[in-house]
């Protein structure tokens, strides 16, 4: 079998589900090496078909799709709490800032709900918080999205646009020195640009998995935001400021 073939073969895996973990395929091809069936699964990921996760897993990419959140906390849990440990050391008492929606800024809502800060979100996981909260919490409006537990349209973008921030953090599908931030979806897309824009200071939350790929709508270049990460990268270093855990 060419390459070509076993590359739209491993397409047709990833139609009828949201992903598929890397033994899943090696089972599909039994004789071929992993060594082989990695260098289709990057070809793939080179031209913007499949996204390649940690953990092995694999996702189709697509203009409207998004895995959703519970399957996301599951597939890089110790990666997004080291990344919520270093957020957490950038906000202090008196702060106000915006939490976005996504997996990591829910690990981080558990790790600063105790200080006496203003938190801004359109992150719905906060009304799953049951412990005590110090922290005054406003959660803006908007037509919710149950597979990123998010907020988002209309109504939260004409909130946005009288509300400034002192620090912002977001979270990202894709971050690249050349693409910038990337999200599947444009309203997404169009939130984040108004958060950044109204913020002082703008930090990514993203864990390693997501430096260099591509999603579907580019929210804005690489200028003035700070990535906070599990890992460092040295392409990204050059263009923007990294708090890595490694």
């Amino acid at each position: 079998m060419i390459p070509y073939e076993r590359q739209q073969k491993i397409l047709g895996l990833l139609k009828d589900t949201e992903l598929v973990k890397f033994d899943e395929i090696q089972s599909v091809f039994p004789k071929v090496s992993s060594s082989t069936l990695r260098r289709d699964l990057k070809e793939l990921e080179k031209n913007n078909r499949i996204e390649y996760l940690s953990g092995g897993a694999i996702k189709l990419m697509s203009t409207v799709g998004e895995i959703p959140i519970t399957m996301r906390n599951t597939l890089y849990s110790d990666k997004k709490d080291k990344i919520a440990n270093l957020a957490a050391k950038q906000i202090h008492d008196g702060d106000v800032i915006y939490l976005d929606s996504g997996s990591t800024c829910s690990g981080l809502f558990r790790k600063i709900l105790h200080k006496k800060i203003t938190i801004y979100t359109t992150n719905t996981d906060i009304f799953a918080v049951a412990d005590s909260i110090a922290a005054e919490v406003i959660v803006l409006g908007g037509q919710f999205n149950p597979i990123n537990s998010s907020v988002s349209g209309a109504l939260t973008e004409e909130n946005l646009k009288s509300i400034y921030f002192g620090k912002a953090f977001l979270g990202v599908n894709g971050v690249d020195e050349k693409f910038g931030v990337t999200t599947p979806t444009l309203v997404e897309a169009t939130k984040k640009k108004m958060v950044r824009e109204h913020a002082d200071e703008v930090y990514l939350l993203c864990d390693s998995t997501k430096f260099h790929n591509l999603s579907n709508v580019k929210a804005f270049d690489l200028n003035n935001v700070t990535i906070v990460s599990d890992s460092w990268d040295d392409s990204l270093g050059k263009v923007t400021p990294i708090i890595a855990a490694d």
